[in-house]
């Protein structure tokens, strides 16, 4: 099952890479954990003159990405980023993984330990449609952002936006933007975003930065 972890199918994903890419600053140092095919390295590389650098756990997405002219390389996210020096770089990017990670607090920490930012982009568990299927059926949910059954998702958290906001304060993060997703727009300051939104990104840096 491996293969299936660290690039979640999105079938937003190009308004996912463009809310992303409006976090960044051109220029900037970039590595994105679960790169996938490495589409928004790309993006940024040839857009915003980025430096980049993808973290992939698959053998296939890692020939993909670099077939774009991305470098890559082989690694779990679980294990820490070990050979990743402090601070070297501006953003790390973690879009649709933290809920398939075994060890999310650890993960998150090791993203700050490399990078001055952190973007997370993660499901709602809390969406109304979520919480409509569970209250109706009485069964796990299946919905464009948490597209799986039961027995073959990858995913092995769920969290809502509240979720994590606690998280991010127990860890001594500072949320420096939420940004909901709701139909396929980022809104800033949404009125019931836990319940509107399928997704969200966050903007976080440490809070003794």
């Amino acid at each position: 099952m491996a293969t299936k972890r660290y690039q979640m199918p999105d079938p937003t994903v190009a308004v996912t890479d463009e809310i992303i890419k409006g976090q960044i600053e051109p220029g900037s140092r970039v590595i994105d954990l679960g790169c996938g095919d490495g589409r928004l390295l790309k993006l940024l590389s040839d857009e915003h003159k980025c430096s980049v650098q993808g973290i992939e756990v698959s053998q296939n997405r890692i020939l993909s990405t670099i077939s774009r002219g991305v470098p890559v390389v082989q690694g779990d996210l679980d294990d820490g980023l070990p050979d990743v020096p402090d601070g070297s770089f501006d953003f790390a990017v973690l879009s649709m993984t933290l809920q398939q990670v075994r060890r999310p607090q650890y993960v998150l920490t090791e993203m700050l330990r490399v990078a001055h930012k952190a973007l997370v982009v993660l499901p709602n568990f809390g969406h109304w449609r979520v919480r409509a299927q569970v209250v109706r059926y009485g069964r796990v949910p299946v919905t464009d952002s948490l597209p799986y059954e039961w027995y073959n998702t990858p995913n092995l958290h769920f969290m809502s936006l509240y979720d994590f906001r606690d998280l991010a304060a127990r860890l001594n993060f500072r949320i420096i933007r939420e940004l909901p997703i709701i139909n396929g727009r980022a809104v800033d300051r949404a009125w019931a975003a836990n319940l509107r939104a399928h997704s969200a990104l966050y903007v976080l840096e440490r809070g003794d930065s």
